[in-house]
């Protein structure tokens, strides 16, 4: 009797382990298609999204720049009204990129506003299929993941990780350079930048030093005093064109190595 107790007790402690649910991995590592405050669909990121995939898939480059608005705008023009905008923008990277970037061979793909689970569904959605075949991928994350919503550094670099595992899968063969979440805030205490720091800590523990590499490029706009100055990043978040240069010139030498230049 007893042995059938026993018996009964670990088929059920068996069963209850086959149907356990894993542990709920964090928003910003789950796939999630950009909404509105309304819940509704976001119509003109859906939109971009859609037109940089087919872009993407068409192939022609070796490198592609993967992120947000600081991606994003290294397609407009510092001191011009972009995207049908009715203000002149005091940001924007396109000259250097043209000079710098594009004779890489190099293919922007940014969304203003994404979150680390915004980009992990550009991926999941089809970004790397077609003819889309880049030898290097640089990806810069998760600043919005900090202002949108304050999330952990734990749950930033879930979500950096998760991004990774995703083009791995699709492109085994490619070279991934993660750069650390560029500082924002004037100040060094500033709560924002600090939790940004805190995710870098993790995030850097992803390079493996054969496909996956980390820099951390941040000091590259900071004043000695460790502020942010308005010459490099007007609003404290988005580069102008002295910022972009100081981007282009820190991590050149790094894309060049990768595609064996």
């Amino acid at each position: 009797m007893h042995k059938k107790i026993a018996s009964l007790l670990l088929g059920l402690a068996l069963l209850a382990s086959a149907c356990a649910t894993p542990a709920s991995m964090p928003v910003a590592a789950t796939p999630q298609m950009k909404v509105g405050s309304d819940g509704q669909p976001a119509r003109y990121s859906l939109q971009r999204a859609e037109m940089l995939k087919k872009r993407a898939q068409k192939g022609g480059y070796d490198v592609l720049f993967l992120g947000d608005s600081i991606t994003h705008q290294w397609e407009w023009v510092c001191g011009a009204q972009n995207e049908g905008r009715t203000r002149f923008d005091k940001t924007g990277g396109k000259a250097v990129w043209d000079a710098k970037i594009a004779p890489l061979g190099a293919e922007p793909s940014g969304i203003g506003g994404d979150r680390t689970e915004h980009l992990l569904w550009r991926i999941e959605d089809g970004l790397l299929d077609g003819k889309a075949d880049p030898r290097v991928v640089v990806l810069m994350i998760g600043t919005n993941n900090t202002g949108h919503r304050m999330d952990s550094p734990a749950d930033i670099a879930a979500g950096v990780g998760a991004i990774v595992r995703a083009v791995q899968k699709r492109k085994p063969a490619v070279k991934i350079l993660v750069l650390g979440i560029f500082p924002r805030g004037e100040k060094s205490d500033d709560p924002k930048r600090v939790n940004n720091t805190r995710a870098n800590a993790l995030i850097a523990k992803l390079a493996d030093g054969k496909n996956i590499f980390y820099k951390d490029i941040g000091g590259a706009f900071l004043a000695g005093d460790g502020s942010l100055e308005r010459a490099v990043m007007p609003d404290f978040l988005h580069l102008n064109t002295e910022g972009f240069n100081r981007w282009a010139d820190a991590i050149i030498p790094d894309i060049k190595q990768l595609l064996g230049k």
